[in-house]
C-alpha cells in the first residue's frame, strides 16, 4: 500500500483578494471571444438573444462560484485551487481525475493563448515583427512569460495591472466610438446562414469562464477563505456588466446582421481609437497566458505533494514556496505545442475539462449542504438547489457544446480515476464520501423498511461464522459464492473466555478477519464477538446482529467437531427455527482441500430435491447463486428418490418440466428407493460430485436438543464419504417458489 503524503505547510506570498484572486480571474474571462466573436453573435441570434445567451452563460459561472465560495470558506484552503477542495471533498481517486486534466488543460490552454497572441502580433504590420516566424515569436514571448512568473508570481501579477489598463482603455475606445463610415454589406454569397442559440451558446460560454486561474492561487493568498468569494463573485459580476453593455453598445452601432456575422474586426473598425482594440486583444491574450501559467505549476506541485506525480514536482522554493520545477514542466510542455504547431484540434477536449471541474465543484458544495455533516459549517452559505443547478448548467452546456468531446473527456478523467484507484493510495485526510455513503444508507434502509417483502427479489444477506485463526478457507469461499458480491456478507468469529475481556487483543483480532477477507477479496463486514463460551456467543450473535431490513437471514456454520458442543450446536438450530433464520452447514471434505471458485474444469453440484414445499427452492436458489458466483463452470444436477409407488419416468418428467419452466441449465437424476436409508442412497449416488446439498428437517414445536443433534449427526454420519456437504434449513418467512415462477 501506498501511503499519501500531507499537504506541506507553507507561507506563501499573501495576497490579497484584488492582485491573488479579482485580477487574474477577470483578465481570464475578458479574453479575445470579447473582441473577435461578439459581432458575430449579434449578427447570427440578434440583440435579445445574444443578451440572454450571455446571462446564461454567466448565471452557470455565478452559481459555480457561490459553491467555490462555500467550499472555500469550509476548509483550511490550500495550494491546488480546485483539485485540493474536490480532492479534500470526493477522495484522491476524484481529485486527480479532475486535477491532472486540469493542470494540463491550463498548460496546453498557455500554448493557445501565446499562439494567439504571436500570430496578431506578426500580422499587425509592426515592421519590427511583421516578417517573423509567429512560432519564433511565441517561443520568446513563453519564455520571457516563464521567467517572470518562476521567478516571482508577484512581479507576474503586478504585470497585469498593465495589462487590465490596456484591456480598459480598449473598452472605453470601443464605447467612445460609434457606426464606421464607409461599411458596405458583403454579397450574399459569402454570407453564411445564421446559426441557433446553442452553436452559438457553445462558442461564446468558454467567455465566461476562467475563475478557476484565481482559485488556482489559493496557496499563496492571505486569507483564501475570505478572499476567493469576494474576488471570484466580484470577477464574474464585472465580467457580465461588460458582456451585457458590449453587445448593447455595437447593435447601436451596428445593425446589419450580415456584417456582423463576417466581420471579426467590427469592434476595430467602431472604436474612436482602433489601435486601442488590437492592443486589447494583444492584452487579453497575455493576460490569459499569465493566469494560466500562475495557475498550472500549482497544481502540478499539490498532486506531486499528493504523490499522485513524481514528487520531485512538489519541492518549493524559497520563502514564497514558488513551484519552479512544476514550471519549468509547463514551459516545456506549452513550448513542445508551439513547436508540434496547429493543436486546435484539442481544444474542445479542455473546455470539457473545465466544465467537468465545474460540475464537480457545484456538486460537492450541493451534497456537503444536503448531508449536513457536522464537518460542514463554511461562513459562505449556499442554498443547495443552487449548487444542483450550477452542476446541472455546467453539465449541459458540456453537451451542448459536443457529446463527443464530452465523452472523451469523462473517458480520460474515468482511466485516471481507475489507474489512481488501482494504486490504494490511502489519504490523511477526510473526505465526504464516507458520509455520502451513509446518507445513502439510511435512505436506503428507510426505503426497505417501508417495502413489503418480496421474495422473488430475495438476496442472501449471510452472517458466516468462522473460528480464529481460520483454519479451512471453506466458509469464506462458500460465503463468497453464495453472496456473488449480490448479497451481503458478515464474517463473524466468537471469542471466548480470557481473550473477551482484552479490548486490544479484540482489536487486533477484528483486524486479522478483515484481512483475511481481503486475501479472499471478498466484500465483507468483519464482526468479532466476544462471549464466556463459544457457542452461547454464536446464538447471542445471532439474537441481535443487524437492524430492521439489514438483519442477516442466512447463517453459515461448519459442523461442529467438539463432543462437547453438540447439545449446544442443536439448540442453536433450533433457536434459529425459531428466529426465521436460514441455515446452512458445511461439512468440510475428508479428503485434499478442494477450491471451488478456482482450478480448472468443472463442477458438479448435486441438489436433492424433495420437492418445493421443504428446502428445494431455497437450496436451488443457493446453487444458483453459486453458479454466478464461482469463476468455474458449474453443472448443477437435481437429484431425487423416487417415492414408493411413483414412477422414475414421471418424477423425472416433472423435474425437467419445473427446469425448464425455471430456466435453470441442470441434468436431472431420478432414481428408484429401494428401502435403504436417503442418506445411505446420497452417499452412493453423489460420491463422483464436488459438492452436495442436502436439506435438514425442520426443528418439531416439542423437540430438545439432543434430539435435534442425533438426527443431524445420523445424517452428517451417513454422508461422511461425500467430499463436500452443506446441509440446508429453510426457516425464513419468504416463498422461495417465487423466485423460480415466470
Amino acid at each position: 500500500m501506498g501511503g499519501m503524503a500531507k499537504v506541506t505547510e507553507t507561507k506563501g506570498y499573501g495576497f490579497g483578494t484584488f492582485q491573488g484572486v479579482f485580477t487574474p480571474s477577470i483578465l481570464t474571462i475578458i479574453g479575445v471571444i470579447l473582441y473577435l466573436r461578439f459581432g458575430w453573435m449579434l449578427g447570427n441570434v440578434g440583440l435579445a438573444t445574444s443578451l440572454v445567451i450571455v446571462t446564461v452563460g454567466s448565471a452557470i459561472t455565478f452559481l459555480t462560484g457561490l459553491s467555490i465560495s462555500a467550499l472555500a470558506t469550509n476548509m483550511r484552503l490550500k495550494g491546488g485551487g480546485a483539485y485540493f477542495m474536490l480532492s479534500r471533498s470526493f477522495g484522491a481517486e476524484a481529485g486527480a481525475a479532475l486535477g491532472i486534466p486540469l493542470a494540463l488543460s491550463q498548460t496546453v490552454a498557455v500554448t493557445f493563448y501565446v499562439a494567439g497572441f504571436a500570430e496578431a502580433l506578426t500580422r499587425s504590420g509592426l515592421p519590427v515583427v511583421s516578417a517573423c516566424d509567429p512560432r519564433l515569436v511565441g517561443l520568446a514571448t513563453l519564455t520571457v512569460l516563464a521567467v517572470v512568473a518562476t521567478l516571482s508570481a508577484n512581479v507576474a501579477l503586478k504585470s497585469q495591472y498593465f495589462i487590465m489598463a490596456a484591456i480598459a482603455f480598449s473598452l472605453v475606445a470601443f464605447f467612445l466610438g460609434g457606426a464606421p463610415t464607409g461599411l458596405a454589406a458583403p454579397p450574399p454569397d459569402r454570407v453564411p446562414p445564421p446559426l441557433g442559440f446553442w452553436p452559438v451558446f457553445a462558442v461564446f460560454f468558454p467567455a465566461v469562464t476562467g475563475i478557476l486561474s484565481g482559485v488556482g492561487m489559493s496557496g499563496d493568498l492571505r486569507d483564501p477563505g475570505t478572499s476567493i468569494p469576494r474576488g471570484t463573485l466580484a470577477a464574474v459580476l464585472t465580467g457580465y456588466l461588460v458582456y451585457m453593455a458590449v453587445p448593447i453598445a455595437l447593435y447601436a452601432f451596428v445593425s446589419d446582421a450580415a456584417i456582423l456575422r463576417t466581420d471579426t474586426m467590427i469592434l476595430q473598425k467602431c472604436a474612436r481609437w482602433p489601435f486601442a482594440i488590437l492592443l486589447g486583444v494583444w492584452a487579453a491574450t497575455l493576460s490569459s497566458a499569465v493566469g494560466s501559467f500562475l495557475c498550472a505549476p500549482r497544481v502540478f506541485q499539490a498532486l506531486a505533494r499528493d504523490r499522485l506525480m513524481p514528487r520531485v514536482f512538489g519541492r518549493g522554493f524559497g520563502a514564497n514556496d514558488d513551484p519552479r520545477l512544476s514550471a519549468l514542466l509547463c514551459f516545456g510542455l506549452a513550448a513542445a505545442g508551439l513547436m508540434l504547431g496547429d493543436i486546435n484540434a484539442i481544444a474542445p477536449v479542455l473546455t470539457m475539462f473545465n466544465l467537468s471541474t465545474y460540475a464537480l465543484l457545484n456538486l460537492s458544495a450541493a451534497l456537503e449542504e444536503l448531508m449536513g455533516n457536522p464537518s460542514w459549517r463554511p461562513t459562505f452559505r449556499v442554498r443547495p438547489w443552487l449548487s444542483l443547478a450550477g452542476f446541472a448548467g455546467c453539465t449541459g452546456a458540456m453537451f451542448m457544446i459536443s457529446p463527443g468531446w464530452t465523452f472523451i473527456a469523462l473517458g480520460c478523467e474515468a482511466a485516471i480515476f481507475w489507474l489512481v484507484q488501482r494504486r490504494a493510495l490511502r489519504a490523511r485526510w477526510g473526505d465526504m464520501r464516507t458520509g455520502l455513503v451513509m446518507a445513502l444508507v439510511r435512505l436506503c434502509v428507510q426505503w426497505l423498511e417501508r417495502r413489503p417483502a418480496d421474495s422473488r427479489n430475495w438476496r442472501p444477506n449471510v452472517l458466516a461464522l468462522t473460528p480464529l485463526p481460520v483454519s479451512s478457507p471453506w466458509i469464506l469461499l462458500l460465503a463468497r459464492a453464495i453472496s456473488c458480491n449480490r448479497g451481503l456478507v458478515t464474517l463473524a468469529s466468537v471469542v471466548p473466555g480470557a481473550l473477551a475481556r482484552q479490548p486490544e487483543r479484540l482489536d487486533e483480532l477484528h483486524d486479522a478477519l478483515k484481512r483475511c477477507a481481503e486475501r479472499f477479496r471478498m466484500g465483507v463486514v468483519a464482526r468479532v464477538q466476544p462471549a464466556g463460551d463459544t457457542w452461547s456467543g454464536v446464538r447471542e450473535l445471532v439474537r441481535t446482529y443487524g437492524f430492521g431490513p439489514l438483519v442477516p437471514n442466512t447463517v453459515l456454520v461448519g459442523s461442529p467437531v467438539d463432543a462437547d458442543a453438540t447439545v449446544a450446536f442443536g439448540g442453536f438450530v433450533v433457536d434459529l427455527a425459531r428466529l426465521r433464520r436460514n441455515l446452512v452447514v458445511i461439512r468440510e471434505p475428508q479428503t485434499a482441500q478442494q477450491d471451488l471458485p478456482g482450478g480448472r474444469g468443472d463442477l458438479r453440484l448435486d441438489v436433492w430435491w424433495r420437492g418445493q414445499n421443504a428446502n428445494g427452492a431455497f437450496m436451488l436458489a443457493l446453487a444458483c447463486l453459486v453458479q454466478r458466483g464461482t469463476l468455474r463452470r458449474v453443472r448443477l444436477r437435481l437429484c431425487q428418490i423416487a417415492e414408493a409407488g411413483a414412477s422414475v419416468a414421471a418424477c423425472t418428467r416433472v423435474l425437467e418440466d419445473f427446469a425448464r419452466q425455471a430456466r435453470i441449465e441442470a441434468e436431472v437424476c431420478v432414481v428408484e428407493g429401494d428401502g435403504r436409508p436417503f442418506a445411505v442412497r446420497i452417499s452412493e449416488l453423489s460420491a463422483a460430485a464436488d459438492a452436495t446439498c442436502i436439506g435438514l428437517r425442520m426443528p418439531r414445536a416439542d423437540e430438545t436438543p439432543d434430539s435435534y443433534w442425533d438426527y443431524f449427526r445420523t445424517l452428517r454420519d451417513a454422508t461422511a464419504p461425500l467430499p463436500l456437504v452443506a446441509f440446508a434449513l429453510a426457516s425464513e418467512q419468504v416463498n422461495f417458489k417465487s423466485i423460480f415462477r415466470n
